[in-house]
């Protein structure tokens, strides 16, 4: 009886290393499927995919991370190294590099909320751009033609405004560009509205506005897009968005900011009467003006006639004018002279005058015309006529030295296959290629015989 073999040594698993790579992610993404982590980031890295690629640290460890770009898009802020975070998502595996890593689905600032900090990131760098300076201010008119609005369409905010408008002055007019002012996508609704209104013409201002609420009420109008909508504005823009103590990046860069869209009415238009009492005081003041610096000039007069100087100017009038009397009577008695000379020497010619008829030199004049002008209708004629038996003659010519006109006549012209004109049955042997041109047509043909 055979005896059987038994071997106790235990069976070696080898892995390969992505099987072990992927045991490892197995148990990783089960153990931490969702992990709140907390530290500070160090070595940031965007990439151009969208991606954002990072390290969590603390003093004693540190944990890669990667927050890819379908979730990097709804962050509030920008991360930054040596920024304290707190980081939610699952733990997972990098096989190609055999790292663990952190798949970040969440992340907030440490200590200050998401919204605060991406309001306080984007405020600092517009302001490093020069997008809140003064100097890019520009003044409101002093009364406004048209007042674009870029709010909402329903609600208290455009009644306020309306209702201001009217009640300070009547004939403005107001162009309402409706916009959501909160929720998803009411920024690109904002920032077009702005661009929209700047291209119709006869706008004088722009009221940008919202009433009161959160931070996250509001935060459509601390994107950068609206922020550059309004500094790109050739419009006066004025910002009223929530109450006296809300403030937006768009209150920043805004040429004016109003405490609330009422407020803003007011800025932008003054009361008719307003206009009425100014018109009315500067009136007042301008006759004040008036009345001084005419009194003042007549005491001046008065100090300048009574001086010497003025006195001997008088006499010296008195002695031009009595000059220029005498200038002008010696000036008319020339002239008397000069017109009884003109009038005798007119008498002298007028008998002649009367006496030479301009009528019939005139008939004589027409007759002479008449005459010369029947001699050049008849050399013209002549001209014409030799012209056009000139012409018939070079007609009848060239018809009959036409080589059609002696095609029609029954004539031919033969050519070989090179193109030249045969003359002479020598030219061509039998066999031989020719092509005949008709009055009408041509004929392509071969030569039987060749005869001379």
């Amino acid at each position: 009886m055979e005896q059987a073999l038994l071997d106790f040594k235990p069976q070696r698993k080898i892995f390969t290393v992505s099987e072990i790579s992927e045991e490892i992610r197995a148990l990783f993404e089960e153990q931490f499927p969702d992990v709140w982590v907390t530290g500070e980031i160090s070595n940031f890295r965007p990439a151009s995919s969208g991606h954002l690629y990072f390290t969590l640290k603390d003093s004693k460890a540190q944990l890669r991370a990667v927050c890819f770009r379908s979730q990097a898009r709804y962050l509030k802020f920008k991360p930054a190294d040596g920024l304290s975070v707190i980081a939610r998502g699952q733990l997972s595996v990098y096989e190609a590099r055999g790292e663990y890593q952190l798949i970040v689905e969440l992340l907030e600032p440490a200590g200050l909320g998401a919204l605060q900090l991406a309001f306080d990131q984007l405020k600092a760098r517009l302001a490093a751009e020069g997008l809140f300076d003064s100097a890019r201010k520009k003044p409101l008119p002093v009364l406004p033609r048209t007042i674009g609005i870029v709010t909402s369409p329903t609600g208290a905010v455009i009644r306020d405004i309306l209702r201001v408008l009217r009640r300070r002055f009547r004939n403005i007019n107001a162009l309402l560009y409706p916009v959501r002012v909160q929720g998803e996508g009411a920024a690109a609704e904002i920032a077009e509205g702005i661009r929209c209104i700047n291209r119709w013409p006869g706008v004088d201002v722009l009221i940008v506005a919202r009433g009161g609420g959160s931070l996250e009420d509001l935060w459509a109008f601390n994107e950068e897009s609206v922020a550059r909508a309004i500094s790109a504005s050739r419009v006066p823009v004025v910002s009223a968005v929530g109450h006296e103590t809300d403030f937006t990046i768009a209150d920043f860069v805004a040429d004016l900011r109003a405490p609330t869209p009422s407020a803003a009415a007011e800025l932008v238009v003054r009361r008719r009467s307003d206009f009425e009492s100014e018109v009315e005081s500067r009136a007042r003041h301008l006759g004040q003006c008036v009345r001084l610096r005419l009194a003042e000039a007549r005491h001046r007069l008065g100090e300048m006639s009574a001086h010497r100087v003025f006195q001997t100017l008088a006499t010296r009038i008195v002695q031009r004018a009595q000059r220029i009397d005498e200038a002008a009577a010696a000036l008319n008695a020339s002239m008397a002279r000069r017109l009884g000379a003109a009038r005798r020497q007119l008498m002298q010619i007028a008998p002649g005058l009367v006496r030479y008829d301009f009528e019939r030199f005139l008939e004589i004049r027409r007759g002479t015309v008449r005459e010369r002008a029947g001699c050049l209708d008849a050399a013209i004629d002549r001209a014409l006529s030799e012209q056009r038996n000139r012409l018939a003659h070079d007609r009848a010519l060239l018809e009959e030295r036409n080589p059609m006109a002696i095609l029609r006549r029954g004539y031919s012209i033969t050519r070989d296959a090179a193109g030249r004109i045969v003359r002479d049955a020598r030219q061509v042997s039998a066999g031989s290629e020719i092509s005949i041109r008709l009055a009408s047509g041509e004929l392509e043909a071969e030569v039987r015989n060749a005869k001379t």
